[in-house]
């Protein structure tokens, strides 16, 4: 999730139209995850930078404009509405168990839950009585438990310019949401972050190493086994129920579970940010892209 320039928002509700259509035929349109005769939309261009996607139980797709500190929500009917103001610059998003809406908020380096009301609980405040240096993505396990990223990209909201935490980790917030721990550090900046359904695997984006990791989850939320995944960077990410991958940064490249890469999806905007899927069916890729949201429709579901 790249440090962004504030660009003027005019907030309009109404999705646009444009499509870019992809090319299928043949042996290439049976092997793509795309949905046959799909094509990536452009939903709304309206935002001054778009981040964040988390997909709530019945398919809705909430999202960040950091710049404008707003969560807007697009149900599975289409429609754009404001969800929140005043989000704590929110970047990362993501539902835990129970329904509410976990956020890195970044204008104070805070964790927050957001419930359906939109009552604000901070989770994390700090490390150790340290300020983090900004928690950006997030993904929540089985158990609960919250892995978030902590890199440092100096915001222009903030007082402060200097780290209190010279390392940029990976934390850990047990289910109970009492300890926080460091989950995995020796990173340049780590940035996106994404675990798979069964709570076994994690993948961590180094993004200025230009590499993803993967790692096991134990038992306990400790990660072991650290791996080299690919030699390829990302902000955000997502996987689909198949174990593939989504990277973001120029589109969406998608590598299966071994690492290698399978497919990529052009979208057209300067910097892809992330993507989840969402939809009733779960089924839609949401894509946040710059100034812009996307969506198309895939032949895989999220996982």
């Amino acid at each position: 999730m790249k440090r962004f320039h504030i660009l003027v928002l005019t907030l309009l509700l109404t999705p646009a139209v444009t499509s870019l259509v992809f090319s299928q035929s043949g042996s290439n349109s049976e092997r793509s995850l795309i949905a046959k005769g799909s094509s990536v939309t452009l939903v709304s261009a309206d935002y001054a930078f778009t981040e964040g996607p988390a997909a709530d139980r019945d398919g809705n797709v909430f999202f960040t404009d950091q710049p404008n500190d707003k969560i807007m929500k697009w149900s599975t009917d289409g429609t754009l509405s404001v969800f929140m103001d005043s989000t704590g610059r929110s970047n990362g998003l993501y539902f835990d168990n129970d329904g509410n809406l976990v956020a890195c908020a970044d204008k104070d380096n805070q964790l927050w839950m957001i419930d359906k009301n939109k009552k604000v609980t901070v989770l994390v405040n700090d490390f150790e009585g340290k300020k983090l240096n900004g928690p950006n993505d997030l993904w929540i396990d089985p158990k609960g438990g919250i892995y978030f990223t902590d890199p440092f990209y100096k915001r222009d909201y903030w007082e402060r310019s200097e780290k209190e935490i010279e390392q940029e980790n990976v934390y850990y917030l047990s289910p109970d949401k009492k300890k926080v721990t460091v989950a995995a550090s020796e990173f340049v900046r780590p940035n996106g972050i994404v675990g798979t359904a069964d709570g076994k695997k994690l993948y961590v984006a180094d993004i200025n190493a230009k590499k993803i990791y993967s790692f096991k989850i134990n038992d306990n939320g400790t990660l072991s086994d650290r791996a080299l995944f690919t030699d390829m960077g990302s902000d955000g990410m997502t996987v689909d129920h198949k174990g593939n991958v989504y990277l973001t940064g120029k589109g969406i490249t998608v590598f299966n579970s071994k690492g290698e890469k399978i497919e990529h999806i052009p979208v057209d905007a300067p910097w892809t940010a992330n993507a989840c899927f969402g939809g009733k069916d779960r089924k839609t890729l949401f894509i946040t892209a710059s100034k812009s949201v996307y969506t198309v429709k895939m032949k895989v579901k999220g996982g």
